[in-house]
């Protein structure tokens, strides 16, 4: 990584581009069916052809193709139909020229039939005769033995979360078991003297449940992640000192919520650079709301420091923590996100060289800021997603066409 950089101010791209901890989860091998979500640690390639043999897509009769050439209205061909096929079954039926076999959806062809013709182009003369009344040319109604998959092929690349989709192809292809990353084990510590348990029934004057810590182990979780509560510690360098090493100690990536606040800066820097190098990486970034956002590698576990405000360290957390913690748990190829494109109900102002995230309501694609205190977590529950405003530009005019990235 680029050299540290002490209370300097960067970018959010800036931080995402320099910022490249050398953690990586190890790998471990899981049934298919547990798969979901997983991340293959290697690609996954295919033993054997699929479907395995050439076999119809569609109600009809396998044909010699040739057999069909000027067939119409006018001048059907006439073909001896010389068997039925079934389903699930070898196709041990020979189509010898002006011959027709028929055929259903799915049935294996023939190796002496080169297409099939659709039902719907043919019709019954007589017992055992059938008229076509379209040519077909040769592969016309066949999928090949291997053209769905060949041996070798890749059915699922490394670094990609696997889908409903990816698990069907790779049931078809007969595999029981994979290798995948393990999944980053994310600790997660509050910090204040503030801060209660979310179960405290009564709540004395000043205090705050912590509603961070919640929030934060449900993004992990959905991210693919592990995560482990390590509690409330105290304004209390030591404690968090130790507190932080056992983390460290334990887990792949640490979230700090609350510790990089004004006040407590100096103390969670202190606590972080006694955990190993390289140490703190930066210690602020240009983006509102979350600018006192610390992030360090420590004895190559990333550390992250978010804001003490719930709205601005969960923010800060989708914007960059999760990308690390992607990066830690072996994705190279994230899931997108949902999004929708809408329109601006009103402008929004913001300052060049910071960017901006503005929680919105969507209604019939106009989009409507909402504004508040980055201390008012209720903003994000009546957000149906948030938009970007860049670095570079100074606010959004009404009616300006946005991306709005959805809440799931």
């Amino acid at each position: 990584m680029p050299g540290k950089e002490f209370f300097q101010t960067q970018s959010v791209a800036q931080a995402l581009a320099g910022f490249r901890p050398r953690r990586r989860t190890g790998t471990e091998t899981v049934r298919r069916e547990d798969a979901l979500g997983r991340v293959p640690a290697r690609p996954v390639l295919s033993g054997a052809e699929l479907p395995g043999f050439a076999r119809s897509t569609v109600d009809g009769y396998a044909v010699r193709a040739a057999d069909t050439y000027g067939a119409g209205d006018g001048l059907p061909a006439y073909l001896d139909v010389v068997g039925a096929l079934r389903m699930g079954r070898a196709a041990d039926v020979e189509v010898r020229s002006g011959g027709a076999v028929q055929i259903p959806t799915g049935a294996a062809v023939p190796a002496s039939a080169d297409a099939v013709v659709m039902v719907e182009h043919t019709q019954v003369t007589m017992p055992g005769v059938i008229e076509v009344t379209r040519p077909v040319a040769v592969g016309d109604g066949v999928v090949r033995a291997d053209e769905d998959v060949a041996i070798g092929k890749q059915l699922a690349p490394a670094g990609r979360p696997l889908r409903a989709q990816d698990l069907g192809l790779l049931a078809a292809a007969g595999v029981t078991q994979l290798e995948v990353c393990r999944r980053p084990r994310v600790a997660i510590i509050s910090t204040g003297d503030e801060v209660v348990p979310p179960d405290t029934a009564e709540l004395s004057p000043g205090q705050v449940r912590d509603a961070t810590a919640s929030a934060l182990a449900a993004l992990v979780t959905q991210a693919g992640g592990e995560p482990a509560s390590y509690g409330i510690v105290a304004d209390d360098v030591d404690l968090l000192t130790k507190t932080l090493a056992s983390a460290v100690a334990e887990c792949d990536l640490v979230v700090v919520s609350a510790g990089s606040s004004v006040g407590a800066r100096d103390e969670t820097t202190a606590a972080v650079e006694s955990l190993g190098a390289p140490g703190v990486y930066c210690h602020g970034l240009a983006i509102k709301p979350g600018k006192p956002t610390l992030l360090a590698e420590c004895s190559d576990v990333p550390v992250i420091g978010l804001p003490g405000n719930p709205l601005s360290a969960l923010v800060v957390f989708r914007m960059v923590g999760l990308p690390v913690l992607r990066l830690v748990g072996g994705i190279t190829s994230a899931p997108p996100e949902p999004s929708t494109r809408a329109t601006m109900a009103r402008p929004v102002a913001s300052a060049a060289g910071r960017l901006d995230v503005v929680q919105v309501s969507v209604c019939d694609g106009v989009a409507t800021p909402l504004f508040g205190h980055s201390a008012l977590l209720s903003l994000l529950t009546s957000a149906d997603g948030y938009v970007v405003i860049p670095e570079p530009a100074t606010g959004l005019d009404a009616g300006a066409q946005v991306t709005v990235t959805m809440y799931g």
